[in-house]
């Protein structure tokens, strides 16, 4: 199908749609050769399946294939309009603007942005065919929840089209600081965008706050506490709700009799150590890989932790191999976790267990179980669900999580060891405190951790979003 307007006439209608940057499918090959679609792994498809099958819902997202067009088609139950992409959109609108100028940007400039008008120019152009598409496939009066950093034009856009709508944006990563922001020659262009919006979310109040200010400062529109007073007489809301997991869903998971035999095989692997400490990130520059690795490094090689006892395992998922970053950064933690364990390792048994690979839920649930100690040490993050699913996996409410203070999650995770994890010192200070903290305090810290991640998980999150939009479908969610 063409994703343009023009070849919509057989395009099916919802009365609930959300808009993504990709669908709630992969692609995956069969052994007879044809290929089907899977659920992707991910919270908020687990959120908002319900919804979608209570409401009739539809899907708008790209397929992750450039250069191809498909068919709307339909997958456990949720109608789904795959948007077509060019390889050079892709280069230009996902890897250019969104992760190469967007992504640092968003993220402290961890990394420094890229400017280029093209790039903008396909991320426009990507923008209006993904709002040109939801304006045919949203019912009159529908509900529509946009989603994340690569779309921010698309409220505008679709408002444009269809004021009848109900619109929300939910931003899943940080919005800067106004100092940060304003070095983007779109600045405004992106505020107006996200001004299409009823209600707009971000993971924290300071996001919220920021976005706030720079509305009032840079496109003088009046703002009181959360709301905006647009001209005409709208009302858009500015709010924070921090998203979450399907906490139960993972407890159980991790409550499995196959995943608990895999957390004591996964051990014995590792030559039964007194302790393991684990990393689980998508290999990213925000990530704070190296630092992290760079503090476990130095308390082996200093003696302060004996290599008998206790190892170190860093999952890093690929991620965007294309953009040079990642490839540096991965060439980069190569480099330093072979230098540690040359230095330290004996044979057969590296104090550093580097894995580059994805592995499924499953695996993931073993591996949280197995960890005495969760490091997860980002430079800056949106939220974190890493760190919320190892403490649902706690079932036995021990282990202990170490987590950077630049994360979201360490608004809601308070009793976790907190760090900066620019100081490489305090960082290593806080991995030898959770290892020897007593049993008690660790019970004590993970139970309140533990209260925290289940009265607040991602069902929570996506009916108060969806209540304060005044949706609807959030009846159906709590139903």
């Amino acid at each position: 199908m063409s994703s343009s307007p023009a070849a919509t006439s057989a395009v099916p209608t919802a009365p609930f749609v959300v808009v993504a940057n990709r669908l709630p499918v992969d692609r995956i090959q069969l052994e007879d050769g044809s290929t089907d679609w899977r659920t992707s792994p991910g919270g908020l498809v687990t959120a908002l399946q319900p919804v979608m099958r209570k409401n009739h819902g539809a899907w708008v997202g790209w397929h992750g294939a450039a250069d191809e067009e498909l068919e709307p088609f339909v997958d456990a139950g949720i109608q789904l309009m795959p948007v077509a992409l060019s390889s050079q959109e892709v280069e230009e609108y996902y890897e250019g603007f969104s992760n190469a100028t967007l992504w640092p940007l968003y993220h402290d400039v961890v990394a420094h942005p890229e400017f280029h008008r093209e790039w903008w120019d396909s991320y426009v152009t990507v923008n209006q065919r993904f709002a040109d598409l939801t304006a045919t496939v949203a019912e009159q009066g529908a509900v529509v929840w946009v989603q994340d950093y690569q779309l921010q034009l698309v409220p505008q856009m679709l408002r444009a089209q269809r004021p009848d709508l109900k619109i929300g944006f939910f931003l899943h990563i940080p919005f800067p600081p106004t100092e940060l922001y304003q070095q983007l020659p779109w600045r405004n262009q992106i505020l107006e965008g996200l001004l299409g919006a009823d209600l707009v979310g971000f993971q924290l109040p300071g996001g919220a706050q920021n976005f706030l200010r720079l509305v009032r400062q840079r496109l003088q529109y009046p703002t009181h506490r959360e709301r905006i007073s647009m001209p005409g007489g709208r009302t858009v809301t500015a709010r924070a709700y921090p998203i979450s997991i399907d906490t139960q869903g993972m407890a159980d998971l991790a409550n499995a009799p196959a995943t608990v035999a895999r957390a004591e095989e996964i051990r014995r692997d590792l030559g039964d150590p007194k302790y393991v400490f684990l990393g689980v990130d998508r290999l990213d520059y925000t990530k704070g890989l190296p630092e992290r690795v760079q503090a476990f490094g130095e308390l082996v090689s200093d003696g302060t932790i004996d290599p008998e006892e206790a190892v170190f395992v860093q999952v890093a998922t690929p991620s965007r191999e294309r953009v040079d970053h990642y490839r540096r950064l991965r060439d980069d933690i190569d480099r330093l976790v072979g230098r540690f364990n040359g230095d330290i390792g004996r044979i057969g048994r590296p104090p550093i267990t580097y894995l580059h690979s994805s592995y499924p839920k499953e695996e993931m649930a073993a591996l949280y179980r197995a960890a005495d100690v969760m490091v997860v040490t980002p430079l800056r993050d949106g939220m974190n669900l890493v760190a919320k699913e190892y403490v649902a996996c706690r079932t036995d409410e021990d282990g202990a999580l170490v987590l950077s203070e630049f994360a979201g999650a360490a608004k809601e995770l308070r009793q976790a060891y907190l760090v900066n994890p620019y100081d490489i010192d305090g960082m290593k200070a806080q991995l030898l405190q959770a290892m020897n903290d007593s049993p008690r305090s660790k019970i004590r810290r993970m139970r309140m951790l533990r209260r925290q991640v289940f009265e607040n998980d991602i069902d929570r999150w996506a009916t108060l979003f969806l209540n304060d939009l005044g949706s609807p479908a959030s009846a159906a969610r709590a139903g």
